[in-house]
């Protein structure tokens, strides 16, 4: 009798013990791979599409079983050292490639260019548009557009001649910019069979959130009449639920946001290449939560970021409340008043 007390009494604090905690995760960037982890690689200077997305050229422990006779590419090379950091980890780790991308330009970063940032913060990103053009989710400029094709070219070649692993999910920000810049990147690649383009759309993936207007998406249906091939995540409501026009987005909430969507996407996603399209806020905020240094990318630029993934259970708070106010974000310019050519409204 006593024993199965005992052993009711370990089952419910079990019980207890699991409905106070989450399974969530711990994420280290793992350096020494790509220049982008380098301290002296100068963000506004490099280019992606030059440098073999920044891979390092350098030997691997697995060089000599995998390829003794030296004749594979250095992309194949690092996805075996992939396989072997995963297939060596304990149970609880894993090790994830990111791509994340960024979308090219759109008429919101050429009216903060063109206005300064102070006035842009101030005045413009709080309007609609200047009377001439509208950057309500901003959509990409002719330069943007090209941006982007120049990275379909690029992984057009990148997967043929180097053998780069293709991603093998595609998460998008529902922002018409980020939407647009996958659809043209990924589009009519020439892709493996198991990885074929089939984005989803990921609420939480978009730019810090509130108070300017090309940050606020559009509707639900709108998005699917202009991206059809899109799929969005569960739940994805008709209008923006998370957009306000009075209150911006700290960059702790929205860390804590984007920790929430990674947690989300390792959770369920056990694939090891995962393609990530957003903007430059964000790419910024998901550097802090990997823990990688700071690099901002330019408008259209990619970057891939290898990440030890440790999960975890993580005890839930009695309480909890989210902070308010903060600093504001001059996150969108990308050029210089001189560089800026901005249709004048009123």
């Amino acid at each position: 009798m006593a024993s199965r007390i005992t052993t009711l009494l370990l089952a419910l604090a079990m019980t207890a013990y699991a409905a106070s905690t989450v399974r969530t995760f711990n994420y280290t960037t793992v350096t020494g791979y790509f220049l982008q982890d380098e301290p002296d690689t100068d963000p506004r200077k490099f280019e992606y599409n030059t440098t073999n997305l920044g891979l390092i050229n350098r030997p691997y422990d697995s060089d000599d079983k995998y390829d003794p006779d030296h004749k594979k590419t250095q992309w194949e090379r690092f996805d075996d050292e992939v396989r072997r950091l995963n297939k060596e980890s304990s149970k609880d780790v894993q090790y994830r490639l990111l791509y994340l991308g960024r979308h090219g330009e759109g008429w919101h970063n050429v009216a903060e260019a063109y206005y300064g940032s102070k006035a842009w913060d101030e005045k413009w990103s709080l309007l609609p548009g200047n009377g001439t053009v509208n950057w309500t989710d901003a959509q990409l400029t002719p330069l943007g557009n090209e941006q982007a094709k120049v990275a379909h070219e690029f992984w057009k070649a990148g997967i043929s001649e180097q053998h780069i692993p293709a991603p093998e999910s595609y998460y998008v920000s529902p922002l018409y910019r980020c939407l647009a810049t996958a659809d043209i990147t990924f589009s009519n690649l020439e892709l493996p069979a198991d990885r074929p383009f089939q984005p989803i759309i990921k609420e939480l993936l978009r730019e810090k959130i509130g108070e300017h207007t090309c940050d606020e998406r559009s509707s639900k249906t709108f998005i699917q009449d202009e991206f059809p091939k899109f799929t969005f995540e569960s739940g994805f409501s008709e209008g923006d639920p998370l957009w306000k026009p009075d209150e911006r987005e700290t960059d702790e909430q929205q860390d804590a946001r984007l920790k929430k969507l990674l947690d989300d996407v390792i959770g369920h996603d056990e694939r090891t290449y995962i393609s990530m399209t957003s903007h430059s806020g964000t790419t910024n905020s998901i550097m802090r939560v990997i823990g990688h240094r700071p690099f901002s990318l330019v408008p259209g630029a990619l970057m891939p970021v290898l990440v030890k993934v440790e999960a975890v259970n993580e005890e839930l708070p009695s309480t909890g409340a989210r902070p308010s106010g903060g600093p504001r974000d001059y996150g969108h310019q990308d050029m210089n008043r001189e560089q800026a050519t901005m249709p004048i409204g009123s």
